[in-house]
């Protein structure tokens, strides 16, 4: 039965974010029937080639904020990088997913590390920098670690691996910002991803997790469900409520990721969030009852939450600008699902398309 708050057909959902992330929620939503308005700033999105209705606005635009929340009736974000201030402004007349207080902590490295382990949850070694002697403390104490800015930076940017050897006063120059933090290196064997859908009652599911290989600091292949001589039930058991300690703590509407690394001592330590569709979970498109993508339009819409169970195993392989020729032979291949963004330009490490194929 169709609960009666849920929104009918033909509703149109809000999505902050014209990416391919957008993309994807909005061929999910029209499968459930609903339209979709995007509002992104100026530049290529593609998933404004595929909207019902387009704003194209910054996001600091209070006037087109307010226009666009009166011609929706709930809103999801693509992006964790939108400012909380538009998500605030949009709450104030609809429903939104995720929420301001997850973006804001997801927003800030430093934050999010504070929030794991305020929650029990491991994390690598941290410290906050924000003047080279700090940096220096930091190196001393750590050895060899990671620099990064604590706000923007993804796949690898924003980013600066640090040895006992390096010049604090030089490392601290070239990131161009005084609020970073410094990470411990973790010796690990592998990275898992979690994956948990919250909606506006706090009922949750989680997805089977995803094992990840990065090349060049950009996410390249994710398998799924994760094998147990890789993530062993009692590892993953502690990972899956992590994520949902996380959501929980967070107030979470709509989905999560958590990124967490397999030491190679057999533990697990936090790395990030994104209170978003994540790359990890692609493979769910088809590989699950309910992909992330159409669990995020059901929890907008009100409608109750779909079985997340896998069919067999699945791979996602992104593809980025330098590798077309291998999404060109993709089109030869039997069993491969191709999903191409629609973007204008293959640029060197630019995502562009994915494959998903079933393992077994």
């Amino acid at each position: 039965m169709m609960p009666q708050h849920a929104l009918p057909e033909t509703a149109m959902i809000g999505v902050l974010g014209g990416g391919q992330l957008g993309r994807m929620i909005i061929e999910s939503a029209s499968a459930l029937g609903y339209r979709c308005h995007v509002f992104a700033p100026m530049g290529d999105a593609p998933a404004t080639d595929i909207a019902s209705m387009v704003t194209r606005a910054d996001y600091d635009d209070t006037t087109a904020l307010t226009a666009f929340a009166k011609s929706v009736s709930a809103v999801v974000c693509e992006f964790e990088n939108v400012p909380v201030t538009a998500m605030d402004i949009l709450a104030e007349h609809i429903p939104v997913c995720p929420g301001g207080k997850a973006l804001g902590i997801a927003q800030h490295r430093l934050k999010e590390k504070t929030m794991a382990q305020s929650l029990g949850i491991a994390t690598p070694r941290f410290s906050a920098i924000n003047n080279p002697a700090s940096l220096a403390d930091a190196i001393a104490t750590f050895g060899h670690g990671i620099l990064k800015t604590c706000r923007m930076g993804y796949d690898g940017k924003g980013q600066m691996r640090l040895s006992v050897d390096t010049m604090p006063d030089d490392a601290f120059t070239q990131m161009g910002s005084d609020d970073l933090i410094l990470e411990e290196l973790i010796d690990f064997s592998a990275e898992a991803s979690f994956l948990v859908a919250r909606d506006q009652h706090g009922q949750m599911t989680t997805w089977p997790a995803s094992i990840n290989q990065h090349r060049n600091g950009i996410l390249h292949i994710s398998e799924a469900p994760a094998t147990a001589d890789i993530l062993s039930p009692a590892l993953e058991k502690e990972g899956m409520d992590a994520v949902m300690a996380i959501a929980e703590h967070l107030d979470l509407t709509g989905v999560l990721a958590v990124e967490m690394f397999i030491t190679s001592s057999g533990t697990l330590l936090f790395n990030e969030i994104a209170p978003r569709p994540h790359n990890s979970f692609h493979w769910t498109i088809e590989g699950a009852d309910t992909s992330q993508f159409a669990q995020l339009v059901r929890i907008a819409a009100g409608l109750p939450l779909g079985s997340t169970h896998a069919h067999a195993r699945w791979r996602m392989t992104n593809i980025l600008g330098e590798d077309m020729p291998e999404l060109d032979a993709a089109f030869g291949r039997s069993g491969v699902h191709i999903h191409r963004y629609g973007k204008a330009e293959a640029r060197h490490g630019r995502k562009m398309a994915h494959l998903n194929e079933r393992l077994d």
